[in-house]
């Protein structure tokens, strides 16, 4: 099957082949071409390697993985390398703590976060805009710019974008 030369590759990575296979449903749905990979025994070298034969336009990682903070370690090689340190990262995790204290060097790297649970168009917006910034070399938000309406500091609902316009329902919901 021949692929579109203008399509975008995502590759996600998590430990759980559920959200592995949704992410792969939905991101193939908006037109993207999508690898996964559950992050195998593979050294996190030969891991860094493997992204930066790969090329993809962009990085979907889980920042915890197996109970070990793999993703982070991996993201770190994934930006000091100077193969793989353009490619844009949108962490997907659960870890809300780690990522209020790194929030600042997330941002610096370039690095989008969305927390779980997460609403899918929070996900996908967050996935076009990276693929934006690629493009036009911005820096992604921070946790409290990507909310229009103040919250309390740990309330990442993730409805109603700042400067995005609503979007239909698609009856999607969160993960």
């Amino acid at each position: 099957m021949a692929t579109d030369p203008g399509q975008k590759h995502i590759h996600v990575i998590n430990d759980t082949q559920a959200i592995l296979d949704l992410l792969r449903l939905l991101l193939e749905e908006e037109g993207y071409r999508v690898t996964t990979d559950t992050f195998n025994a593979l050294s996190l070298d030969a891991k860094k390697d493997e992204i930066a034969e790969m090329a993809p336009d962009l990085v979907v990682l889980d920042f915890i993985i197996g109970g070990e903070g793999l993703g982070w370690q991996l993201l770190q090689l994934l930006k000091m390398d100077r193969s793989t340190r353009n490619v844009p990262v949108v962490i997907c995790t659960g870890a809300v703590k780690q990522v209020e204290e790194l929030q600042s060097h997330l941002a610096e790297m370039g690095v989008g976060a969305v927390l779980k649970p997460f609403d899918i168009d929070r996900l996908l917006a967050e996935i076009a805009n990276a693929l934006d910034r690629d493009a036009s070399g911005q820096r992604p938000a921070t946790l409290e710019e990507n909310h229009a309406e103040p919250r309390l500091p740990l309330d990442y609902s993730c409805t109603g974008e700042q400067g995005e316009q609503e979007k239909p329902d698609r009856g999607r919901s969160s993960v």
